[in-house]
């Protein structure tokens, strides 16, 4: 039986029909349920846990799996893998401001842009925006994140000529609250929001760093401007593990 780097083993029971990664991952699930391990930390290397619990990086790998399908750890690549955070209640009303509620929880809000384009609006897009198909609109492809943990992924869609130049502001300032600032807008609201939920994708869960297939929820948003003009179209998908949705009334 091998030692942890703390020096301590952990014996698993042979031979008694419990698969030894089973054994692995409700220890390790025990050990977050008690506090051990707090939210947001590290776990130990797989070759930490391999040498602590006396078995090939295979079974430990195959632990690490179950914990990421039940939504108690998280894997990022070249990181590690850490003990996901409390579900962020996140309220949906008249001014969702994803920088706000993040800062509310005491945490830091964050957006990347991922890519950026001029694209022809397609039918749906169109209506939302309230311009005609086919008019040109920018396309932004973002993620946004509390600290470190990915929340969502979304497409937004902004009618062009207005908003030209928009991706450069976002992906300056990591918030489309201040970028629309930057644009002269003060203030803007919702005007709707549909939600839905479906499993996530390969590329969507490696982008969220979620384990395949677990649940996305799926927010379809439109905001406007102070004088009801449309100004943003938006499809969100969140990591459902992550975050818990709050409709206002």
């Amino acid at each position: 039986m091998g030692a942890g780097s703390d020096g301590t083993v952990t014996v698993l029971a042979r031979g008694e029909g419990l698969a030894a990664w089973r054994q692995i991952a409700d220890g390790l699930s025990a050990d977050i349920e008690a506090g051990r391990l707090a939210a947001g930390s590290q776990l130990p290397t797989e070759a930490a846990l391999a040498a602590r619990f006396g078995v090939n990086r295979h079974t430990v790998r195959r632990a690490l799996a179950a914990l990421a399908e039940r939504g108690l750890v998280r894997a990022t690549q070249g990181r590690g893998t850490f003990v996901e955070t409390p579900r962020l209640a996140y309220p949906i009303g008249r001014r969702t401001r994803f920088s706000e509620i993040v800062s509310k929880a005491g945490r830091e809000a964050w957006g990347d842009l991922l890519g950026a384009a001029a694209v022809p609006a397609d039918a749906a897009t169109a209506e939302a925006l309230a311009i005609a198909p086919g008019s040109a609109m920018l396309e932004l492809q973002t993620i946004h994140r509390a600290d470190d943990t990915p929340l969502s992924t979304a497409r937004t869609c902004l009618p062009l000529p207005r908003f030209d130049g928009f991706d450069r502001a976002y992906a300056a300032l990591g918030s489309l609250t201040r970028a629309y600032a930057e644009f002269g807008i003060a203030d803007y609201t919702r005007l709707s929001t549909r939600i839905g939920a479906r499993p996530a994708a390969a590329d969507e869960a490696a982008r969220l760093d979620l384990a395949p297939g677990r649940v996305l929820i799926v927010l379809t948003s439109v905001n406007v401007d102070a004088a009801g003009v449309p100004i943003q179209a938006t499809r969100s998908l969140f990591a459902a593990d992550r975050v818990e949705l709050v409709v206002e009334g």
